[in-house]
C-alpha cells in the first residue's frame, strides 16, 4: 500500500475503513476497506480530516473485489432476477417473481472449484416467490488475478448464466377421482380437498372434478378427453398401490400416456407415478397424498407447474433426500425432505 494526497485518490482502493463521526448521528464507517474512492467522495474524506489515504497500488492484471463480483454476478443472473448493489466485494441475487430456480450444477461447481470466488445458492428446484433471495457472490480476496475471472467468464456469462428460474405457466387442471366407494357416496370425498389446497400453493385451480370409480376405461377416456379438451395437466387420485382392486397405473398407461415412472425412492410417496401426453403431465397420486403433511407430489409439484420436465432419472435422484423425517414443526420446503436430488 502507498499513502498520498486525498485529492489524488480518485480510482484507488482503501486500505482500510473510514469512520465518520457525528456527534448525536452516526459513528460507523463511511467508507468500508475496498471501496473504490469516487469523485463526489474527496469533499465528504476532507471533511472527515482525510488529508492523505492509504490506498492499494494498482498493479497491472490484477481487479479490485468488486470488479471481480461484477463478473460473478454476469455469470449467475438471469431473467426473473434482481441484483443488489456491490458492497465489500459481495452482490446477491432476488426472485422478481413466482417459480423455480434451476442451477447448472456441473458449471456451478466448476465456477466454485477455481478458488479465491465464491457463489452460494438455495438448492437446485427451489420454489421460491417474490423477493426470495437466491444467491450470493464474492471473492475471496481483496484484489484477484485478472486471469482468474477470465476462466470464470469461459464458464459462464451474461449470455449463459448458471442460474434460471422457470415461472409457473399451468394455471388448471382436471382431477379425477379414483374410488367406487367415494362415487357411490359411501364415504366422502376427501382426497380432491388436500389436492385442491395444495394446487393452489403454486397457482393452479382445478376446471373439473369427476368422480370416476374404479372403472379403468372410464378413466382413460376421461385422460384422453381432458387432453382432447385442452386440459394442461391430469390428476388421478388414489387406486395406486398393487391391490387387485387399484386400477389407476393401467387406466393411464391404456389412456396413450408415456409413463416416466411408476414408483419413486421417496416416503412418503412410493407408488407415485409419473407420465405425459405430449408435454402434458398425467400424474397417478398415491394416497399418502391425502393423510401425509408433504410427500413427493409436494417435492414435484412446482417443477411440473413451471413445465420443467421430470425424467425417470429426476425421481431416481430424489432418493438422496427421500425420507421425510415428519418433524413436529414441519418448515418443508426449507428443510432436507427433497433437496437432495440432483
Amino acid at each position: 500500500m502507498k499513502l498520498i494526497r486525498t485529492q489524488d485518490a480518485v480510482g484507488h482502493i482503501l486500505c482500510h475503513d473510514m469512520t465518520q463521526i457525528i456527534v448525536g448521528v452516526t459513528k460507523d464507517a463511511r467508507f468500508r476497506k475496498g471501496h473504490i474512492v469516487r469523485e463526489e467522495d474527496i469533499p465528504v474524506l476532507l471533511s472527515m480530516g482525510k488529508e492523505n489515504l492509504y490506498v492499494w497500488e494498482k498493479q497491472e492484471g490484477m481487479l479490485h473485489e468488486n470488479e471481480a463480483a461484477e463478473i460473478l454476478c454476469n455469470a449467475t443472473k438471469n431473467d426473473h432476477m434482481e441484483r443488489s448493489e456491490v458492497k465489500e466485494g459481495k452482490i446477491e441475487l432476488k426472485a422478481t417473481c413466482e417459480g423455480v430456480l434451476q442451477i447448472d450444477l456441473e458449471r456451478l461447481l466448476r465456477i466454485n472449484s477455481l478458488g479465491d470466488v465464491m457463489i452460494a445458492t438455495r438448492h437446485n428446484y427451489a420454489r421460491v416467490k417474490k423477493g426470495d433471495k437466491l444467491a450470493g457472490m464474492r471473492v475471496i480476496p481483496l484484489v484477484i488475478d485478472a486471469a482468474k475471472m477470465d476462466q470464470v467468464a469461459a464458464i459462464a456469462g451474461v449470455s449463459n448464466p448458471v442460474l434460471s428460474i422457470k415461472p409457473y405457466v399451468i394455471r388448471r387442471c382436471t382431477v379425477l377421482v379414483t374410488g367406487n366407494e367415494v362415487k357411490k357416496g359411501i364415504i366422502e370425498d376427501t382426497f380432491s380437498r388436500v389436492v385442491e389446497k395444495k394446487l393452489a400453493e403454486v397457482g393452479v385451480s382445478v376446471s373439473r372434478k369427476i368422480l370416476t370409480g374404479d372403472d379403468e376405461v372410464y378413466i382413460s377416456s376421461c385422460i384422453k378427453q381432458a387432453i382432447a379438451d385442452g386440459e394442461e395437466m391430469v390428476l388421478c387420485t388414489g387406486g395406486m398401490s398393487v391391490d387387485p382392486d387399484d386400477r389407476t397405473p393401467k387406466a393411464i398407461r391404456n389412456s396413450g400416456a408415456r409413463i416416466v415412472s411408476y414408483g419413486a425412492p421417496v416416503l412418503p410417496g412410493a407408488m407415485f407415478l409419473v407420465s405425459y401426453i405430449g408435454d402434458v403431465p398425467v400424474l397417478g397420486l398415491p394416497g399418502c397424498v391425502m393423510y401425509e403433511d408433504r410427500t413427493i407430489f409436494d417435492i414435484l409439484l412446482p417443477r411440473f407447474v413451471a413445465r420443467i420436465p421430470v425424467t425417470a432419472h429426476d425421481i431416481a435422484s430424489l432418493g438422496n433426500g427421500g425420507l421425510c423425517l415428519k418433524c413436529r414443526t414441519c418448515t418443508f420446503p426449507n428443510c432436507g425432505f427433497g433437496n437432495g436430488g440432483i
